[in-house]
């Protein structure tokens, strides 16, 4: 089954970084985000992925190449522009990753479409290159199996902006930091889609998360797995900070791998 990645959005929310890099190359911990949410996914045995490129594309096509080149031994001849890999690479995950373009300014929508050619006619799993989560893949499918619709996301609470008061007149009688459970449910990617969903999608200026979604919605075609463990998206510098802190203390939620 493939896995299908968008990595291709300006990220503006996050100019500090991404006025140099894609969003998706934004490292947590020294590795690129798109790096964790491959791991998560290689971890549940999900190992060929198709990558949605677009603003600085290049530098996720570079990030693919040299990721197994760094893992091997090499031997270079810059007179004729050889280069010889030896043995297998070391440390380096067993996965498949396709890097495709699909445009500068494409839409959600448009993105997925264009990658029709490299998804087939087989169900596809489908995230955002900028949300991590424990999501249990395994679950998430075996639901999508079980109702037989066109597509399954999977439903999130995020974690409060501010610390959640319960108040009796002016007395705080219950205080929690930032809890995850007191927010109403929000798409939080991690799709199941079976190919006719890219029928939805009329073209390069199609923004998935409308026409198409409403419409599978009316259609009943829609359905939601609920995630009720962790969940983080990295829109803005303060999401990136959150997700590093987490990850220099050891007690990353997302890490369901081992080293």
């Amino acid at each position: 089954m493939k896995t299908a990645i968008l990595a291709g959005g300006l990220g503006s929310r996050l100019a500090e970084e991404t006025v140099i890099r894609p969003k998706p190359m934004v490292e947590v911990g020294g590795r690129p985000i798109l790096w964790h949410i491959m791991r998560h996914y290689l971890r549940h045995g999900h190992d060929d992925f198709v990558i949605a490129a677009g603003h600085k594309g290049e530098m996720i096509k570079r990030w693919a190449v040299d990721y197994a080149s760094q893992s091997r031994d090499v031997t270079v001849r810059p007179r004729t522009g050889e280069v010889v890999h030896h043995d297998a690479a070391r440390g380096c995950e067993d996965w498949t990753v396709s890097v495709v373009d699909t445009g500068e300014s494409s839409n959600t929508g448009g993105r997925i479409k264009r990658l029709a050619p490299w998804l087939g006619d087989d169900t596809f799993m489908l995230t955002w290159g900028d949300g991590v989560g424990d999501v249990d893949l395994d679950a998430l499918l075996a639901f999508h199996r079980s109702h037989g619709r066109l597509a399954t996301l999977t439903a999130v609470r995020p974690p409060a902006r501010y610390g959640h008061l319960v108040t009796e007149g002016d007395a705080v009688t219950e205080f929690t930091e930032k809890p995850q459970i007191g927010e109403g449910w929000i798409n939080g990617a991690f799709f199941v889609i079976e190919p006719k969903v890219l029928d939805y999608i009329e073209g390069d200026d199609t923004q998935f998360e409308r026409e198409p979604l409403e419409r599978l919605a009316k259609d009943g075609e829609l359905m939601a797995f609920r995630h009720h463990g962790f969940w983080q998206c990295m829109d803005t510098v303060r999401e990136k900070h959150i997700l590093e802190e987490l990850w220099r203390t050891g007690s990353a939620p997302w890490k369901t791998w081992e080293d």
